[in-house]
């Protein structure tokens, strides 16, 4: 297992034959209510391993928003896609973003029409959003020669939300019923194998259908976390569930039983909310957790 510190936006990992590189949209520091109510910087000081990368000086959570393109042997996956630009949301620093994220994705090797698959972990707005772009007033598909795989639980509760007047109903319209429209979305099961060393693991709580991706080559693994953890703190407090949780007795078992899984074994987890350095290994802690990195 190898990775690499290129700058601010890519960072690479090699698991075997697979290599995982994280392209950034945005990385900020920020008070937790909206996301994790219980992380305080009173709370926070009391996870000490967490400083410098995990919090800042004054104590606030850093947090990043990025996708993952998992190369195999055989295909390029892009994992979860962000925000996306020129979108009216409701949380105002990501409404109408006019970010480089397309640019950075291309000069880092990956042309949009060269990703074979687009795999959403869940369908929340941070991660549907470059699914589609806007041009000539209208939302298209950002990936054409992709299958966009979508697990059918997940999928399947969206469409009942998108019926109702909310910013939900935005985000489905703008991001997910366009590649569907465009017969490019494969409704799959919630441990789905994509190719021989990807394969989706169940991980509900955080939505209905949400499910980690999982990656085995050589006797090296790794995991694509999704939101079933939003920021390591988690790790040492996996009771704090964050406020936009389905299901938070659900999200707190799962991180009870994924991390006990991965603890103190050579995996690696990989945070699709963690800032620099984004991943590491699961160590037991006392009664919890850390990431040693």
């Amino acid at each position: 297992m190898r990775s690499e510190n290129c700058n601010n936006t890519f960072l690479t990992w090699q698991l075997g034959e697979v290599k995982v590189t994280r392209i950034v949209e945005m990385e900020a520091v920020g008070r937790s209510r909206f996301i994790l109510p219980q992380a305080t910087p009173e709370t926070l000081a009391g996870i000490p391993w967490l400083a410098p990368d995990f919090i800042g000086e004054d104590g606030l959570l850093r947090l990043s928003v990025h996708t993952l393109v998992i190369e195999t042997p055989t295909l390029r996956i892009l994992v979860d896609t962000c925000i996306g630009n020129d979108k009216e949301r409701v949380v105002p620093a990501w409404n109408k973003l006019a970010t480089s994220f397309l640019q950075d994705l291309e000069r880092t090797g990956f042309a949009r029409d060269s990703i074979d698959v687009v795999l959403s972990t869940h369908l929340h707005v941070d991660h549907v959003g470059w699914n589609t772009t806007l041009r000539d007033g209208r939302w298209i598909p950002t990936f054409p020669n992709a299958r966009y795989l979508m697990v059918r639980p997940e999928f399947m509760y969206w469409v009942e939300k998108a019926q109702q007047d909310s910013p939900d109903t935005r985000v489905f319209m703008d991001s997910v019923a366009p590649v569907w429209d465009a017969g490019l979305v494969d409704l799959v099961d919630r441990d789905h194998q994509v190719c021989p060393e990807v394969k989706l693991l169940p991980t509900r709580g955080h939505t209905p259908g949400h499910a980690s991706v999982a990656i085995t080559s050589r006797g090296e693994t790794g995991l694509i976390t999704g939101d079933f953890i939003h920021h390591p703190c988690q790790l040492a407090r996996p009771e704090w569930s964050a406020s936009v949780d389905f299901d938070k007795e659900e999200s707190t078992a799962t991180r009870r039983r994924v991390l006990a899984d991965l603890a103190d074994s050579s995996a690696l987890l990989i945070g699709t909310h963690f800032p620099s350095p984004s991943a590491g290994r699961v160590v037991r802690d006392g009664g919890a957790f850390r990431l040693e990195y």
